[in-house]
């Protein structure tokens, strides 16, 4: 008898969740109707007070790819995403919202590339914001197609690249990629600080579909957390300290990818050129002319 549990899949899907009854059917629905069908979903739920829990359990029990990890407490989304990672198997992980929904065949696309192209760390597709009640409001793309060898280029193209609503964090990753670094850490804008770490490992892809749909609606957490101090708190209640400077905070981390990331001597400096260049451009710009 095959015991599933010791099945690698190709494929991680970590579904992070609170409270999140109203559109979860509707998530979980798009993510087992892939096409591409060698991949497990590990949903993680921080201790859920409305019917989050009943539902992820239902749908757990009718497909042996789902797996539920409960937390007897809310522990903030940063750490519950990152659960979400640590549990996985797969090859390649992608990071899924309880209220954004996917096209069929994203999965497959992304796949596709990332098996044909060593040297690429993350693929995505374009973007279709959608309404509470899925309709479309507005077609995004991030214009994020890095193929250059050169680090420093692609993390230049990134940071004066003028979209700024990071959908590549839903992007398919290369699971030992991604392992190497902070993950999502508990202070607002990490989600795009682990990006620029992705692109500085290797090359990105965007697909040229729109195949990943986001739920733009007034409970998402841009819009029910307001400053700094609830952000945080969303991301971790636990915080004892906060970083009121979210622009210090990226800057600072920016600093430190050199020292932690495994580079040639000449990329690690013209990545401090590149930061240097943007904090110029961004903030002093406009002073001194």
């Amino acid at each position: 008898m095959i015991d599933i549990d010791k099945i690698q899949p190709k494929v991680s899907i970590g579904l992070a969740v609170f409270n999140g009854e109203r559109y979860l059917r509707e998530a979980l629905d798009s993510i087992l109707a892939q096409t591409f069908t060698d991949f497990e979903l590990i949903i993680c739920d921080n201790c859920s007070t409305d019917g989050t829990v009943e539902i992820c359990k239902a749908y757990a029990e009718s497909d042996p790819r789902i797996s539920l990890h409960l937390s007897e407490r809310n522990r903030g989304a940063a750490w519950n995403f990152n659960r979400a990672f640590e549990y996985s198997r797969g090859k390649y992980f992608r990071w899924a919202a309880h209220d954004d929904k996917v096209a069929p065949v994203l999965i497959e696309r992304c796949v596709k590339v990332l098996d044909n192209n060593p040297d690429v760390v993350l693929c995505y597709p374009k973007t279709v914001v959608i309404d509470e009640a899925g309709e479309t409001k507005k077609y995004y793309s991030d214009h994020l197609d890095l193929h250059s060898v050169d680090p420093s280029q692609r993390f230049n193209d990134f940071l004066f690249c003028p979209y700024r609503e990071n959908h590549l964090i839903f992007g398919l990753m290369r699971r030992d990629v991604l392992k190497k670094t902070l993950l999502h850490q508990p202070y607002e804008a990490s989600d795009r600080i682990l990006v620029a770490e992705m692109i500085l490992r290797g090359q990105i892809s965007e697909i040229d579909e729109y195949l990943f749909f986001r739920r733009d609606h007034p409970m998402t957490s841009r819009h029910a957390n307001i400053g700094t101090r609830q952000i945080n708190a969303w991301f971790d209640p636990d915080r004892k300290t906060i970083v009121h400077s979210t622009t210090l905070r990226v800057f600072l981390e920016y600093i430190k990818f050199p020292l932690r990331i495994p580079l040639h001597f000449q990329d690690a400096l013209r990545i401090y050129y590149v930061i240097a260049k943007y904090t110029f451009d961004k903030y002093f710009r406009r002073i001194v002319t």
